[in-house]
């Protein structure tokens, strides 16, 4: 039933295989600890090995709202918890004071109110007049360190101290997912509060069972040569290995061009879909495509 948390870990492993999302064990279980004990969810990894996907599917299989905060560089608390509609507060006071109204201590009270208080990601995930959320802190390492310090009571309470205003707590604790590419180190107070999964690039057996899911009209041996050529790949030195996306991208433009198998032609007209820096196309295409090629189909060619 929407809305209930999963009872076990197969239950949980259930839940995000029924929106698409192939998990292995270790996952599921840490998943499913996250959402039991109501601890927030660290999730760190390569891009593109599907740390993101997994909030997007938390919140699709348990019926709550995606709030997503996408941080970066220079993000401060206005633009991530909150924000004063100071437009709103600087009309109020005029109108108070074009009505004769001169009380300061009313008047400073009445434009610190919930009314004027503009709610950004942060805020909104734990807003007790909304209904329950998933809330998706992404690329946490892209962010300045200091912001850091501004999670950490959402992350061990589910609440917000405004200074003006008070405490804005949830009513019912939202499922956190925090997610890292590992571009710097997230600071130890932050991981103390959360419950930790690497999520790695996935074995060939769990990627041809994301493919399965993700692209059910693939040809069989299609799929089984497009998941031994990217394992193969991911074994090479690129600048950026391809993640699951690119994976589900290249066999879907595959099969676009009606593709039934592997070959070099098509292979080296279609690199730029599951690689995406000119370098590492230039060093793949031939030679080195072909190579793979024949590795791929080796490994997926049917016993004599």
């Amino acid at each position: 039933m929407a809305g209930t948390l999963p009872g076990t870990v197969a239950d949980t492993a259930a839940l995000l295989a029924a929106g698409g999302y192939i998990a292995d064990t270790g996952l599921s279980t840490t998943v499913h600890l996250a959402l039991a004990m109501r601890r927030p969810l660290f999730l760190e990894g390569e891009p593109g090995t599907g740390k993101t996907e997994i909030a997007k599917v938390l919140a699709a299989g348990l019926g709550r709202r995606l709030v997503r905060l996408q941080c970066y560089d220079g993000m401060d608390l206005s633009a991530a918890a909150y924000e004063w509609d100071h437009a709103r507060q600087l009309m109020a006071i005029r109108l108070a004071e074009a009505g004769g109204d001169r009380d300061q201590d009313r008047l400073a009270q009445s434009i610190f109110s919930r009314p004027f208080l503009q709610a950004r990601p942060l805020l909104s995930a734990i807003d007790p007049d909304q209904p329950p959320a998933v809330l998706l802190i992404d690329e946490l390492d892209r962010a300045d360190e200091p912001f850091e310090a501004f999670l950490l009571e959402l992350l061990a309470d589910f609440q917000i101290t405004v200074p003006e205003y008070g405490t804005v707590r949830a009513a019912v604790p939202p499922v956190v997912v925090l997610t890292s590419n590992r571009t710097r180190e997230v600071h130890d107070a932050i991981r103390r509060r959360c419950l930790y999964q690497w999520v790695d690039y996935p074995s060939a057996s769990r990627e041809r069972a994301i493919l399965a899911a993700k692209a059910p009209g693939l040809p069989l041996r299609l799929s089984q040569e497009v998941v031994e050529f990217v394992q193969r790949l991911r074994e090479t030195d690129l600048f950026k290995l391809p993640g699951v996306a690119e994976t589900i991208d290249w066999a879907g433009a595959l099969q676009y061009l009606d593709q039934k198998e592997l070959s070099a032609e098509a292979v080296d007209e279609t690199l730029g879909v599951l690689l995406k820096y000119q370098d590492d196309i230039a060093k793949m295409r031939g030679a080195e495509a072909g190579r793979l090629i024949a590795e791929a189909k080796a490994k997926t060619q049917p016993p004599l």
